[in-house]
């Protein structure tokens, strides 16, 4: 009986693990200013200096953004003089993600929005985000 349960254990460590990865993928996107810096991405390189102009950002906010979104291999960065330029990797597997994203948002209504633990209400403000300073 000790080796079953033993063996059920290890095939949910493996379920879980497995995903593990896609979590931390979408945890990636959790964010709507990363989101709005893929989109950003989509259209070509951008740099620090022209994602805080194109999304009114602190630069420092751009960079932890692009941080985190080049340790889930997003994004890639090459220097370019003395600045660097940020693009996308996977740019079309990121096109499809958001068609389907599109696709079960459009499904599912206002469901998503309105979730207690996650929906917009549980986003931070403007105003939160003035405090914090």
């Amino acid at each position: 009986m000790t080796e079953t349960k033993s063996a059920q254990s290890e095939q949910v460590d493996m379920k879980v693990n497995g995903l593990a990865a896609a979590a931390c993928l979408f945890h990636g996107f959790s964010d709507p200013s990363r989101i709005a810096i893929l989109r950003h991405l989509a259209v070509g390189e951008h740099r620090v200096v022209d994602l805080t102009a194109h999304l009114g950002l602190a630069q420092s906010t751009v960079s932890k953004h692009l941080a985190c979104l080049r340790g889930c291999g997003l994004v890639t960065a090459r220097p370019d003089g003395r600045a660097t330029l940020y693009t996308l990797n996977h740019a079309e597997a990121l096109m499809n993600l958001w068609v389907a994203a599109e696709q079960l948002l459009a499904a599912t209504g206002d469901a998503v929005e309105l979730c207690p633990n996650y929906g917009t209400a549980s986003l931070p403000t403007a105003h939160d985000a003035q405090a914090a300073r």
